[in-house]
């Protein structure tokens, strides 16, 4: 039988294959009862502070002001910012049937987190593999999403335990890779792709953040990591595109750093948005 193991160059020295969805054909997790989700979306970079999570939150309230239902997974155990980006502070409940009620922000995207969960926003989630996994399994098929039009999953950075659970436990669609444009982020783009190849998920798009920044004075833009060739050059090995680039611009962190994010504005992120808006109308 066919499996995502098929390409995986480590294929014959793995030691997970018994247990692997992807090596033995297991079905996805199933979703928990009343929820409905048409379109699932990954957010991923192949390292840390490249602003992911921000991508994230923007690219969610977008899809929002459009008309559309939308739901973000917080999969960033460890270091989780979607909370904060749309100022949400209770903790999750529970239905009688002990399924979890997702937060929702003031236009009505739903959202879950670990910092939803615990009772020190700032304690530290030092977990194993097995129990990160377990948690993001809860976060798919024990919570009532309702109907989504979309869910934005904010995965970790990197390619290990959890992102690999989000691929063999949720029907993602495809990702979208976000990036800095520096000569090292061919070879880190290139393994957050390989993952994603590996389990048969499409990259739909990649977003260059922290492009440039624009002069208060004369506006002219400021290129921080060269002519953005390099980002380009690494989309096109991939047979992907860039979709967006996206300035260094401190009053729109400040306002997602301060829970305001609904209020970023309308134009940013507009190429990934209208990317996603085709993929959920298929």
């Amino acid at each position: 039988m066919s499996s995502a193991c098929d390409s995986c160059p480590s294929k014959n020295g793995c030691t997970s294959q018994d247990s692997c969805p992807s090596a033995n054909g297991i079905a996805k997790d199933p979703l928990a009862s009343g929820s409905s989700i048409k379109t699932v979306i990954g957010v991923a970079s192949g390292k840390g502070g490249v602003g992911k999570s921000f991508v994230t939150s923007v690219l969610a309230v977008q899809l929002a002001r459009k008309g559309f239902k939308v739901g973000i997974m917080d999969a960033d155990i460890t270091g989780p910012s979607i909370p904060q980006a749309f100022g949400l502070n209770e903790n999750l409940r529970a239905t009688d049937d002990q399924l979890i009620v997702p937060a929702e922000t003031s236009t009505g995207i739903k959202a879950v987190s670990v910092n939803l969960v615990l009772e020190d926003k700032e304690a530290p989630v030092i977990w194993r593999g097995p129990v990160l996994s377990s948690l993001l399994k809860q976060f798919w098929g024990q919570v009532n999403w309702g109907p989504l039009d979309v869910l934005l999953i904010d995965m970790p950075p990197g390619t290990g335990d959890v992102p690999l659970t989000v691929f063999q436990s949720m029907p993602v669609d495809g990702i979208v890779l976000v990036a800095t444009s520096q000569d090292l982020v061919s070879m880190i783009v290139n393994k957050a792709r390989n993952m994603a190849s590996m389990m048969k998920v499409p990259v739909l798009g990649m977003v260059e953040n922290m492009s440039f920044i624009k002069c208060p004075h004369c506006g002219d833009e400021i290129r921080l990591y060269g002519d953005g060739s390099t980002i380009e050059k690494s989309a096109a090995e991939i047979g992907s595109k860039v979709t967006d680039k996206l300035p260094l611009d401190p009053e729109v962190t400040k306002l997602v750093d301060s829970g305001n994010a609904e209020k970023v504005s309308e134009d940013l992120l507009s190429g990934t948005t209208e990317m996603v808006i085709e993929l959920i109308k298929k």
